[in-house]
């Protein structure tokens, strides 16, 4: 029996069964395609993998996360990296660190950077930074090998930024329990942030809560902040209410302030004294390689009883030990200092000084001062701790103070009798051990 032959398609039924097989195999691709997004799209460490991946592509740098990450897609895109390290490829110290980041992007700056377009500007809605540490010698050297006159983007910020718990390290000192609220930001807007934190150095610390405003967010914008601090160390307490300015300065000699002012009143506050007095500080402010420096300085000190008023020029900078050089005049003789023995103490003559002091921060060091009135003068050497207990104890301890130093006049009158040619030595082992 012969076998009966297979119809043959006519072209037009050829290609529409071509037509559905592509069709079949497209709808296996897609849905392929769908079920390994999925499957990559509900592993949130991927996604942050290669954001960071990306940015740290960008910026010369190795971002990794340890910590689980998350991330919703509802409304606005969240993504929120857990155990964040950021730091300079072959480094050992990373220039930041953070317990939780979470950044909020609208859809249309995902699609423009994934686009590889860019836009106008790099819109973000929120960041928050859980305890950040931030290491400025890290920051330093990476900031040293990227290419000068990079453009800076500013990203626009409409929901703010929060930083909790941060921390600043810097070389002997740190600032902790740093907290930042910041509303908004945009390129060129004004903007204006409350921060708190605590600056510590040894057994010195600072506690501070500052408004801060700035023209614009940019290395040459002004500055201002206001608010409170203060001073505490084992001995004594300063409360201060101070206000600062200044525009913000970057280049070959660090970054810092130009035209830094800083005034403030403020409260001595130890051995059972309270002494409230001004002060005004101004020059270029600069940190550079961990050392900060005004220099050159002028000061100026206003107070009652026991604080002297003066105006002087100088410098101060400190790093490991504070060095601290004043070179003014004091207007007048404090009417709470001891009564100065006659012709002294009947001149109204400004009293010139010289001050140098290189020690720890709390002021606790020896300080040498030279002094003149006419024609007499007088220099020492002395820890201003132990003068202030003196001071205290005027009334009911010794006359003498506290110092090593000479004093040289032509005459004094010291009960009664007038002495030619004085010359006075103080002993009192200043610089013992």
């Amino acid at each position: 029996m012969a076998a009966t032959p297979e119809p043959t398609e006519s072209p037009r039924q050829e290609r529409r069964r071509w037509r559905r097989t592509i069709a079949k195999g497209a709808g296996a691709a897609l849905l392929l395609m769908f079920a390994l997004s999925l499957h990559w799209m509900t592993r949130p460490s991927q996604v942050a993998g290669l954001i960071l991946d990306r940015v740290g592509a960008a910026l010369g740098l190795e971002i990794t996360s340890s910590g689980a990450s998350e991330y919703n897609l509802r409304g606005t895109p969240g993504l929120v990296v857990r155990g964040l390290v950021v730091r300079q490829p072959g480094a050992g110290t990373p220039l930041l660190t953070a317990g939780r980041v979470y950044l909020s992007v609208p859809w249309a700056t995902l699609r423009a950077v994934g686009s590889g377009g860019g836009a106008a500007d790099l819109t973000v809605r929120r960041v928050e930074l859980d305890a950040p540490r931030l290491d400025l010698a890290a920051l330093q050297r990476w900031q040293d090998t990227r290419p000068p006159g990079g453009e800076i983007r500013i990203p626009t910020l409409t929901d703010g930024l929060r930083i909790a718990r941060g921390e600043v390290v810097g070389e002997g000192w740190s600032i902790d329990r740093l907290g930042v609220e910041l509303p908004s930001l945009a390129p060129d807007a004004k903007l204006a942030a409350r921060v708190g934190g605590r600056f510590v150095n040894g057994d010195t610390t600072v506690p501070l809560d500052l408004q801060v405003a700035l023209t614009r967010p940019s290395l040459d914008a002004g500055l201002g902040a206001a608010g409170i601090a203060t001073v505490v160390t084992p001995e004594w307490r300063m409360p201060m209410r101070l206000r600062l300015s200044g525009r913000l300065h970057d280049g070959d000699d660090g970054f810092g302030l130009d035209d830094f002012r800083l005034g403030a009143n403020s409260r001595y506050l130890g051995g059972g004294q309270e002494l409230p007095f001004v002060y005004g500080l101004a020059g270029p402010l600069r940190y550079h390689d961990g050392r900060f420096a005004i220099a050159p300085l002028g000061a100026v000190l206003r107070g009652d009883g026991l604080i002297p008023d003066f105006n002087a020029h100088g410098r101060l900078s400190w790093q490991h030990l504070l060095a601290l050089r004043l070179d003014g005049v004091i207007q007048q003789w404090p009417s709470a200092w001891p009564t100065l023995p006659p012709p002294l103490g009947q001149s109204d003559s400004p009293l010139p000084f010289v001050l140098d002091y290189r020690g720890a921060a709390n002021l606790s060091g020896a300080t040498a001062l030279r002094l003149r009135r006419d024609a007499t003068r007088f220099d020492a050497r002395f820890h201003l701790p132990r003068i202030l207990d003196w001071l205290d104890q005027l009334a009911t301890g010794t006359p003498l103070p506290p110092l090593d130093g000479t004093l040289v006049a032509p005459r004094l009158e010291i009960s009664g009798a007038t002495l030619e040619g004085v010359e006075i030595e103080f002993d009192d082992g200043v610089d013992a051990p």
